[in-house]
């Protein structure tokens, strides 16, 4: 089967489509891709696959009309595709020996426009759990799904983590290689402990492509809006699916209370504007009520996680009309709550913010002190920035000056870079 025209399932044919048909295309990659992969057990050859039904799609929907089923239009093409290439490919290598096997697979293909539960059965939930196998690194599922479900080509992928795209299209190979070699069967996990697993992975991926997008961690750009709007999408297609789920929600709340804030994060010139100093008339409402309804009703469900927690931290602070109204000690409460829940340094790190805010400077630093010497946030801009900002809260200035610097060093954001010096400077000028 001849290589696609960009890989993957990104349509690259689309410069002469409407906006709602290549809207729908993309929306509806991922859930062809998924269902021939089903079908084909093949994660490579029913990219490339999917990919020549979506320009098939491209090139004839202008011309002879949207078909009544796109999704059972495209599952058929694509399984076409592929069943011919698996049946040139037996006659050429084994010919007699898996006849059978082949001729089965080609039988199949007419039931994609036969009736409709071939058709409309959504597998983008069950693509999200392959490609987020606990087995992969979250470099390799964060890459593969950005790939397979969110339909980045491995060029948009590598320069939105600043690899070369043949390290991007090599860790996405290893990963599809993996799952392949692994025999992971293109089901839900058959048990509540393997679902429950797979599930912390998918979230995990999900919030690390949010956090990527929403603060970049490296280059001339703030955030990343194609790689945190890709991740809301997403969230919501699991939301969609496990409307139940107390921590899918959470995650949703999580990110649509955090990205209501992105107009207001950066000043005409690109500049970071702090929480504090933000135009709240630039939040987006829309977004904090549809995240604040979520919380609220997922809060009393009972068991409290992770995401739900954080959501919550991220509804006290949009809901404040003014910074000064911040509601600090309950900001501090839910971080007391989070840091029983969650081992993680970074959250030690904004629980001495909050600490800060409520007990005062002092306070604050004493909790930084074992974060020197752990290893996961030893030498991290972040550590030196809170640092920074809160020895200036208590006075030492000279201190502060010192540590907004080394944080400067030690970032790859060039904004972020730039926010720090400018405070350094800003204190070096009041002195």
């Amino acid at each position: 089967m001849p290589s696609a025209e960009c890989g993957g399932t990104t349509l690259c044919v689309s410069s002469s489509l409407d906006p709602g048909t290549e809207s729908l295309l993309r929306e509806l990659a991922p859930q062809v891709l998924g269902a021939v992969i089903r079908r084909f057990r093949d994660f490579a050859a029913s990219e490339d696959a999917v990919q020549e039904a979506l320009i098939a799609a491209a090139r004839q929907w202008p011309r002879e009309g949207r078909p009544d089923n796109p999704r059972g239009w495209l599952i058929q093409v694509a399984a076409r595709r592929l069943a011919d290439h698996l049946r040139s490919e037996s006659a050429r290598r084994r010919r007699e020996s898996v006849a059978a096997e082949d001729s089965a697979a080609h039988e199949a293909v007419p039931a994609a426009d036969s009736g409709e539960a071939a058709t409309d059965r959504d597998d983008t939930l069950l693509l999200l759990f392959m490609c987020c196998h606990p087995a992969l690194s979250p470099a390799s599922a964060i890459a593969l799904t950005l790939r397979a479900v969110g339909g980045l080509t491995t060029d948009e992928i590598a320069r939105a983590f600043l690899v070369p795209d043949a390290t991007m299209a090599q860790r996405i190979s290893r990963a599809k290689q993996s799952i392949k070699t692994s025999g992971v069967p293109f089901r839900m996990p058959a048990t509540s402990e393997d679902r429950a697993a797979r599930l912390t992975s998918v979230l995990h991926v999900l919030y690390l492509i949010f956090n990527e997008g929403y603060t970049t961690s490296s280059g001339p750009a703030l955030h990343r809006s194609d790689l945190s709007n890709e991740a809301i999408r997403l969230t919501r297609a699991v939301h969609r699916r496990l409307p139940g789920d107390s921590e899918v929600a959470g995650l949703l709340a999580l990110m649509l209370l955090t990205d209501a804030r992105r107009a207001a994060r950066t000043g005409p010139g690109g500049e970071l504007i702090p929480l504090t100093e933000q135009d709240r008339r630039l939040w987006d409402r829309r977004a904090i009520a549809e995240g604040v309804a979520l919380i609220s009703a997922t809060l009393p469900k009972g068991s409290i996680g992770m995401y739900q927690l954080q959501a919550a931290i991220a509804a006290v602070h949009d809901e404040a009309a003014r910074a000064e109204d911040t509601d600090w000690p309950q900001i501090l409460a839910l971080y007391g709550v989070l840091k029983q829940v969650s081992d993680n340094p970074m959250v030690t790190l904004n629980h001495a913010i909050a600490t800060a805010m409520v007990d005062g400077p002092a306070a604050g630093l004493a909790l930084l002190e074992p974060l020197g010497t752990d290893a996961r946030l030893s030498g991290h801009h972040r550590l030196d920035a809170v640092r920074a900002h809160l020895l200036e809260m208590a006075g030492d200035a000279q201190s502060a000056i010192a540590l907004y610097r080394t944080a400067a060093a030690r970032t790859s954001s060039l904004p972020e870079r730039n926010y720090l010096m400018t405070q350094a400077a800003r204190l070096s000028e009041q002195g």
